[in-house]
């Protein structure tokens, strides 16, 4: 029996807008929990919060660290989880951070994190995927314009929109070096993209994003509607944005390198089934499959 798809894209269509047929913040008691009323209304509005100084100097410099090592322990390595600059030795990414680095196993489950998201999702969670995202100086590549979810329900298997994203600064996030750009509103839209999806996908697509990208006159009716958003901030800044807000970011050709630590919380009603676009599903660096509940740390 073939399977109802909720939100069909890369099916040889044309590309659409289609509604969500999802609550954004889908908790009963949203106002239990770290974030504020004006908070959960903000995200539940704009598909993002910002929050200022989320962690503290000390705790940013252990993450700072923590995150100069790696590519520098890394930078020869051909481990999958590092992600390469196309065209260039440059780390881009670095997957599965929390398997590989006690500091960063801590960060996932940092008490105060795991209940903001918990307070937006109404459940348990798990952590989806976990990664750093570099942006060197003069050449780091930018990231174009694309939803989250629209990938990880293709190529995943994710089957609603219940999951979250962080955005931790770990470096001064300013308008000159290709900081985080989202599209408020755009979380309420699913954008139903063009083609098919190639056999191994994210092996080119993790440098280079081309499958999955939605139409440019969408992008600019999105952008009509919304706006963009740059949230720029120092090292400790947080954002939290839905698996489904539009975002992006430009190049960096500036001297100032800007780097950030992103984590995805799933909740565990919301575990992944088989890829959507009938292929095997990708690697378990990039979308777990351990759907235990993480605990909240001290």
């Amino acid at each position: 029996m073939t399977r109802h798809d909720p939100y069909p894209s890369r099916t040889g269509g044309r590309a659409q807008m289609l509604p969500r047929k999802d609550p954004v913040v889908c908790s009963t008691r949203s106002s239990e929990g770290p974030l504020s009323p004006s908070g959960i209304e903000a995200f539940e509005r704009d598909g993002f919060l910002v929050i200022d100084g989320f962690f503290d100097p000390a705790e940013t410099r252990s993450l700072q660290q923590e995150a100069s090592r790696l590519p520098e322990t890394l930078a020869d390595s051909r481990a999958p989880e590092v992600i390469f600059e196309p065209g260039g030795g440059a780390v881009r990414s670095v997957f599965a951070i929390h398997r590989s680095s006690t500091t960063f196993a801590k960060l996932v489950t940092t008490s105060r994190l795991v209940e903001a998201v918990m307070q937006i999702l109404g459940s348990e969670v798990y952590v989806h995927q976990s990664r750093i995202n570099y942006k060197p100086a003069f050449r780091g590549r930018e990231f174009y314009w694309h939803s989250d979810f629209e990938t990880w329900h293709v190529e995943d298997g994710m089957p609603r929109m219940r999951a979250v994203s962080v955005s931790l600064n770990l470096r001064e996030n300013s308008a000159h070096n290709g900081p985080l750009m989202l599209v408020p509103g755009s979380h309420k839209h699913y954008i139903s993209c063009e083609g098919h999806t190639p056999e191994r996908n994210y092996e080119k697509s993790l440098r280079e994003q081309v499958c999955g990208v939605p139409e440019m006159s969408i992008l600019e009716d999105l952008v009509e509607r919304g706006g963009i958003v740059a949230p720029l901030g120092p090292p400790g800044s947080v954002v939290l944005f839905d698996c489904n807000t539009m975002h992006g970011s430009n190049g960096n050709i500036t001297p100032w390198p800007r780097s950030n630590v992103f984590l995805v919380y799933n909740s565990v009603e919301n575990a992944l089934e088989a890829p959507y676009s009938g292929q095997q599903p990708r690697p378990e660096y990039i979308a777990s499959r351990d759907f235990t509940p993480i605990p909240a740390g001290a």
